[in-house]
């Protein structure tokens, strides 16, 4: 699993937006079913918090929210806490450097954005969703969104042209065509709700589409 180091880190906010076509609207419509879940004094687990875009947003969005910002790259999340100094945001965030602990507090929901395809599926994936789940409370959402195993024939293909429509470069398609056949674990539909399954999680609600990115909603069981 990548941790963004260095200009990695510095360039990740501007480079993502060129991989993930509707990288915006996933957190736009993640915040708006968020908003309509919980209540004012919610706390929420962001896990792989990166430079802090979905806490920013969301804190933005109800002014008594509280976060936990998880990440392991240290560069990232160095990043993301000046971002929350600048926003005056630091108080409302705890930030967690490293794996997942156990939180002492109750928390409301989770946000697993871009996460999980980095991680294989022999264990891995398993690993981290079992984490999450033993954070929850009993019907707790957990947003998830990622990378998933491409549905049709000429789906990898589209979402590299969507790409340098959105400005990625010749050298970053290249970079991006080998990561997706070299570096990411995407899993199908039917694994995802399986492995969901198997780590407590009730049935996956689809809320987002974008040709290989997929978002969706399930509760802990």
């Amino acid at each position: 699993m990548p941790t963004f180091k260095a200009d990695e880190a510095q360039n990740y906010e501007q480079r993502i937006t060129r991989l993930i076509p509707g990288y915006d609207l996933l957190h736009d419509l993640t915040a708006a079913q968020l908003k309509t879940l919980l209540p004012d004094e919610a706390k929420i687990l962001v896990v792989g918090a990166g430079t802090g875009k979905d806490i920013i947003t969301l804190a933005q969005l109800n002014p008594h929210w509280h976060f936990i910002a998880q990440d392991i790259s240290e560069d990232m999340l160095a990043i993301a806490e000046q971002n929350f100094t600048n926003l005056g945001l630091s108080a409302r965030v705890t930030i967690m450097q490293g794996a997942i602990t156990s939180c002492s507090e109750h928390i409301d929901a989770a946000l697993c954005l871009l996460v999980l395809h980095f991680l294989s599926d022999s264990g891995e994936k398993q690993d981290l969703l079992n984490t999450i789940r033993a954070q929850l409370p009993n019907r707790a959402p957990l947003f998830l969104a990622d990378l998933m195993a491409p549905e049709t024939e000429f789906e990898r293909e589209s979402q590299l042209l969507a790409c340098r429509q959105l400005g990625l470069t010749e050298v970053g398609e290249q970079r991006m065509r080998y990561n997706l056949h070299n570096e990411f674990y995407p899993l199908d539909r039917m694994r995802l709700a399986e492995l969901l399954e198997q780590t407590g999680f009730a049935t996956p609600h689809y809320y987002f589409k974008a040709l290989g990115f997929t978002g969706v909603v399930c509760r802990a069981d």
